[in-house]
Order: structure tokens, then C-alpha cells, then sequence
């Protein structure tokens, strides 16, 4: 009883009220219309824009290498959804791509490299003497008198293939041809893991981005993004397809016309080949100093036949693929290669028409439809 007695009282007594701390009264809002407000908000604006610009710039490698990867593992997509229909897993797909890939790479090391080696070998041994059979066309030899370019091209050439020098010399000397292996090999790997995991986890990427829309747009979203990719995985496939053609055309003509080394010049048409706007470039430049070695005449055909095969593949074979495949028109596919090139180098005009072509896709689903709505 006693007990109860004293927590009831402690039950009854009354407890303190709180104490707020004063701190003064609040002032006035800051005026939002002061020009001295958006000055500061303005400028704080601009520096944080600059930061987040310069640590674009100090990784813009390591975001191109990803977008290299994600070129590569949409252009590989196709191939795997291809096995993926066969009953496999997407993971089981994914390696048997791979494995393709790789006894692909092994049978082009195995036959094509160790000709292409031995033949440019050839070619660069053989280029002194090549540039002094020039010296038998008299306008040549006439020019040569005046500003001795062949014999300045011999020198050259004599002082960078002794000894094996050429190669050394190009990257730097020895220790620029070890930075350059080991970078190359770093980049090569980098960019083969990130396209691993970026084709094995396409379609979880896929699926959790679509979290993001309106489960109403959901299912529409989804099929459109799916069709982007497979426009740029035929864009690759297209693109290697031309590129093969090139090659092939080069073979031909090069054993037509009995230049030295086809096998090498048609190898490097095929690299060339894959380049936007500028391989073609580069390629008619490499077999038309080639065959200028040869007499002036084959130099002069060489450079004819491969400008109207340029022509034939640019307004005749690229627009048949390309509309075929991603159903771009050839007008917009040399357009959007140069302004993708111009904004982004060699990466933009790789990116420059599949990006274009799923831009025509969502105004041809998403755009034209709304607007022809009477």
C-alpha cells in the first residue's frame, strides 16, 4: 500500500514545461530578384558546370573505351540472340559467341597474319628500288632534277628499314614500342572484359532501365529500345560486310594490274575499310602510291578503278545494305557520318548511323504518328 501511494504521487506530479531556446526572430527571405543573388547562383552554376567538364575531359579514354564495348557488345548481339533462339542460355550464347570469336582471331593470326608480314616485309625491302624505277618516266625524272624528291624518299626509307629501325623509330624508340605494347594489350583486354560483361548483362540493363518509365509506356519503351540495338548490331554486320567487299576488290585489282604484296595491300584496304569517311581515303592513298611504283599508267588506272568502286560502294552497295539492314537513306547515312565525325572523331562516325537510324525509328513509331492525327 505504502508503496502504491509514492508512485502515485510521482504519477501526479506535474512535469516542467520545456524551455525553448530563444534565438532571436527570423529575418527577412532573401530577395530572390536581387541581381547580386543571381550573380552568385550564376557563377556558383558555372564553376560547378567547369568541374564536372574537366573531369569529363581527364576520363573521355576511359569513356571511350566504353563506348567501344558497348558498340562491340550490341554488334555481337545479334549473333548471341541467334544462338540464344537455338535453346541455349543467354550465358551459354554468350560463350559460344566468344569461343567463335576468339578461333576466329586464332585462324587469322594462324593464315593471314604471317603472309601479310612476310609480303609487307617484302614491300618496305623492296620500296628503294621501287622508287628508282620511277626515275624512268622523263616528266618524273625531270621533276626529280629539280627538287629531288625520289632521291630524298630513298634516304629516308634506307635510314628506317636498316637494321629494323622503321618500327622503332614510328613509336618512339625502344621504350615508346614497350609503352605501346603495354597499352595496347591493357586497352585491348579493358575493352574485351567491359564487352563481356556489357553483352552478358544487356538484357538486365535493358529490363532495369525500363523500371524507370510508366508501367503504361513500359512495354512500348521496351520494344523500341530492343529495336535500337538490333539496328546498331546490323550496322556492325553491315559495316564489316563493305569493308570485305572492299578487301576483296583490292585483291582482285592488285593481282589484275601485278602489284607487289596484293595480299598486304588488301589486308590494309580491309582495316582502312572499317574507318569512317577517311578509310576509303587512306586506302585509295596506300594503292595508288603502290601502283605508282609500278609506271605512272598503272598508277593512274589503279587510282581510277578504285575511285569508281568508292563511288559504285557509296551510292549503290552502302545504301542497298544500309536500307536493307537499318532502313536509312543514303543521303542521311553521309551526313550524319560527318557530323558524327566532326563532333566525335572517329567514335562519332562510328556511332554517327546507327544513331541515326534509331532516330528515324522513333519518329517513324513515336513522332509521324502523332502528328498525322487529324
Amino acid at each position: 500500500m505504502y508503496d502504491m501511494a509514492i508512485s502515485d504521487r510521482i504519477k501526479r506530479k506535474p512535469s516542467k514545461a520545456v524551455q525553448k531556446s530563444d534565438f532571436g526572430v527570423a529575418g527577412a527571405p532573401i530577395d530572390r530578384t536581387n541581381p547580386f543573388y543571381f550573380g552568385f547562383i550564376a557563377t556558383l552554376g558555372a564553376l560547378i558546370a567547369i568541374v564536372l567538364m574537366r573531369a569529363l575531359a581527364s576520363t573521355s579514354q576511359i569513356f571511350v573505351l566504353i563506348l567501344v564495348a558497348l558498340f562491340l557488345a550490341t554488334g555481337l548481339n545479334p549473333a548471341v540472340v541467334a544462338v540464344q533462339n537455338r535453346g541455349m542460355s543467354r550465358a551459354k550464347a554468350v560463350g559460344v559467341v566468344f569461343v567463335g570469336v576468339f578461333l576466329f582471331l586464332g585462324f587469322f593470326i594462324a593464315v593471314v597474319i604471317p603472309p601479310v608480314v612476310s609480303q609487307g616485309t617484302n614491300l618496305i625491302n623492296a620500296a628503294p628500288g621501287l622508287l628508282n624505277d620511277l626515275k624512268s618516266n622523263a616528266a618524273l625524272a625531270e621533276l626529280d632534277k629539280q627538287f629531288n624528291i625520289i632521291q630524298t624518299l630513298q634516304s629516308k626509307l634506307e635510314m628506317y628499314t636498316k637494321d629494323g629501325s622503321l618500327i622503332i623509330s614510328t613509336f618512339g624508340g625502344v621504350i615508346g614500342v614497350g609503352k605501346s605494347v603495354i597499352s595496347g594489350t591493357f586497352t585491348a583486354l579493358t575493352v574485351l572484359v567491359l564487352t563481356l560483361y556489357f553483352i552478358t548483362s544487356l538484357p538486365e540493363a535493358v529490363n532495369m532501365s525500363m523500371r524507370f518509365v510508366h508501367a503504361s509506356r513500359r512495354d512500348r519503351i521496351t520494344r523500341l529500345t530492343n529495336a535500337v540495338i538490333s539496328r546498331i548490331g546490323a550496322f556492325v554486320g553491315s559495316q564489316i560486310v563493305i569493308a570485305f567487299l572492299a578487301a576483296i576488290f583490292v585483291l582482285l585489282l592488285s593481282a589484275v594490274l601485278g602489284l607487289p604484296s596484293p595480299f598486304a595491300i588488301a589486308m590494309i584496304v580491309l582495316v582502312c575499310g572499317l574507318v569512317p569517311l577517311i578509310g576509303h581515303f587512306l586506302g585509295c592513298a596506300v594503292v595508288t602510291l603502290i601502283a605508282l611504283t609500278q609506271s605512272i599508267a598503272i598508277g593512274v588506272i589503279a587510282f581510277v578503278l578504285y575511285v569508281v568502286y568508292v563511288q559504285i560502294e557509296n551510292y549503290i552497295v552502302t545504301p542497298k545494305i544500309m536500307k536493307r539492314t537499318l532502313n536509312v537513306p543514303g543521303a542521311v547515312t553521309i551526313v550524319s557520318a560527318l557530323i558524327g565525325s566532326s563532333l566525335l572523331g572517329l567514335i562519332g562516325g562510328l556511332l554517327a548511323v546507327p544513331v541515326a537510324a534509331s532516330i528515324i525509328l522513333i519518329l517513324d513509331e513515336v513522332v509521324f504518328p502523332r502528328a498525322d492525327i487529324a
